[in-house]
């Protein structure tokens, strides 16, 4: 069996335009100020091309002197190796802040990159390119759509700062079961850095429908261990 070899204009096309596509992908994570932006994508996607052809076509040559030994070409064993690999940067992505969950997108996005330069690699541009603006677009329409018609229907959220009367933050269980108990999720909860006194919490809550900022704040309020609490 002898692989087809590609010519030096092949090569520098596939690559070229594995930069292109990644490059388009990542731009929208550029502009929303993203850790793996730009050129992260770009070298996601054009490392995977480059790997594919590795893979495809880089051993041709040992297979041509090893046909009387029976050796095995698999030309799917790098590129599968690059769909599990890409799952680490994804994760490197993926940030917890409080008790929510931050660059789920970006990691899809790389994971995707990927998949694009795995396509230009073997040569199937169109797949490349379709996936290409398939991702763009659930990068920038959906993000439009959510943004006009799934969002503003969403429950309010609501920003409030608490100061516990003692340092540390043992009532945080009662406060957390309370909102619980009247639906009021938490989406976020943080501590300022700076501040020293242990005491000083920030939650970013979802009310319920027909429940206003004042009324969650009064009944964060009556909980003798608050000592106060405003809305940011």
């Amino acid at each position: 069996m002898t692989i087809p070899q590609l010519s030096l204009l092949d090569v520098v096309l596939r690559v070229l335009l594995s930069m292109l596509l990644g490059g388009v992908i990542g731009l929208e994570r550029e502009l929303r100020d993203r850790a793996a932006g730009f050129r992260t994508h770009i070298l996601v996607s054009v490392g995977a091309a480059t790997f594919t052809l590795v893979s495809a076509y880089g051993f041709n040559a040992f297979i041509t002197q090893g046909q009387s030994t029976n050796v095995t070409f698999d030309p799917s064993r790098i590129a599968a190796q690059v769909v599990s690999g890409i799952g680490f940067l994804g994760a490197g992505a993926i940030i917890r802040h409080g008790v929510s969950i931050r660059g789920l997108t970006t990691a899809a996005s790389l994971w995707a990159a990927a998949a694009v330069g795995i396509a230009t690699g073997v040569g199937m541009y169109t797949l490349a390119g379709v996936a290409a603006v398939a991702v763009v677009l659930s990068l920038y329409l959906l993000r439009f759509i959510e943004g006009r018609l799934i969002y503003p229907r969403a429950q309010a959220l609501v920003d409030i700062e608490i100061l516990f009367r003692q340092r540390g933050f043992g009532p945080l269980t009662h406060l957390v079961e309370l909102l619980d108990q009247r639906h009021i999720a938490v989406q976020q909860m943080t501590v300022d850095p700076d501040d020293d006194r242990t005491n000083t919490i920030r939650l970013l809550l979802q009310l319920p429908r027909g429940m206003s900022p004042t009324a969650v704040l009064r009944l964060i309020l009556e909980l003798p261990e608050v000592e106060r609490a405003s809305l940011g």
